[in-house]
């Protein structure tokens, strides 16, 4: 079995998801406004849910397909949200995804999170592409991938049915050179 990375950030830890993670993931991701930010997010959020969940991450990890984190606070180790990254390797890119429990939000967590979760997925994994949807009344989630230097890839119009209301989906990508311009302190744009 292949070890599944962590990731420490000045703030939080990314590690990998454990059963133990259950009840708490189960708590902050069944909350309705936290589901209502994500279409894949059931609500209400069941029991067993999140252990199937959880349940799929190492095998979709050696697989190459994905590399799912708990993010959790480093100071308390209390559970936080979750961050994915799922790699497609035929085309060398990765499609972001996260969520934070909703007393968490407006903190930079996210931010932080996914900042890492780009290096990651740059420097170890070795994309070309890293890119996020997101529903686009979600104006944090656009904040979040603004300040990680994404740039606005377009928006499908009225493109996921999401409680009974056709949604707008936004994209938003990076590349690694834009990525390491980034780094360096230089300008993409």
């Amino acid at each position: 079995m292949k070890e599944r990375p962590t990731i420490k950030t000045i703030r939080l830890v990314l590690r990998p998801f454990t059963l133990a993670d259950a009840p708490q993931v189960q708590q902050l991701a069944g909350d309705k406004e936290v589901a209502a930010t994500l279409v894949p997010l059931p609500h209400p959020y069941e029991d067993g849910m999140a252990e199937h969940w959880i349940g799929t991450h190492q095998e979709r990890y050696e697989k190459g397909e994905l590399v799912s984190f708990a993010i959790v606070l480093r100071a308390t180790q209390a559970l936080i949200g979750a961050i994915d990254l799922e790699i497609s390797r035929q085309h060398e890119n990765g499609e972001i995804g996260y969520w934070l429990g909703k007393s968490f939000w407006h903190q930079g967590y996210a931010t932080e999170a996914a900042q890492a979760v780009l290096r990651y997925g740059f420097e170890v994994v070795g994309l070309h592409r890293i890119h996020a949807n997101y529903l686009t009344r979600n104006q944090a989630s656009t904040r979040v991938l603004q300040k990680l230097g994404m740039r606005e890839e377009g928006c499908l119009r009225q493109h996921l049915k999401h409680w009974g209301v056709f949604e707008d989906m936004g994209i938003y990508g990076i590349l690694r050179s834009e990525w390491a311009i980034q780094r360096q302190g230089g300008s993409v744009l």
